[in-house]
């Protein structure tokens, strides 16, 4: 009888330590792909200021105001550009990092 349930305990057992092994593997990737999209954000950041020192140089070096504003408007516009790219990057790695997760759970990866 012992040999019984000593095999029941294993059968109800396994699975259980798989699921643990799964979450474990899970929680590793979620912490490696906020390591990376905190990364990605601060590229981004400094590529953003980068782009505004140097709007801030061209606008210094404006021969009238008129070329201020016009270097303003190109900034604006291309800013806004840029952040909806930064925007769509981020979201992306964040939805390839919740797929790899639910795989990874799922046994899959």
């Amino acid at each position: 009888m012992t040999d019984k349930i000593r095999d029941t305990f294993e059968k109800m057992a396994d699975p259980v330590k798989k699921a643990g092994e799964a979450l474990r593997d899970a929680g590793s990737k979620m912490s490696e792909s906020t390591s990376t999209v905190g990364l990605k954000m601060l590229d981004q950041a400094e590529a953003n200021t980068r782009e505004a020192f140097q709007a801030m140089r061209a606008a210094a070096g404006a021969k009238d105001l008129s070329e201020v504003m016009k270097i303003q408007g190109d900034f604006i516009r291309e800013q806004g550009t840029r952040s909806m790219g930064q925007a769509r990057e981020i979201g992306e790695l964040i939805m390839q990092f919740g797929r790899d997760a639910v795989s990874t759970v799922r046994g899959e990866k």
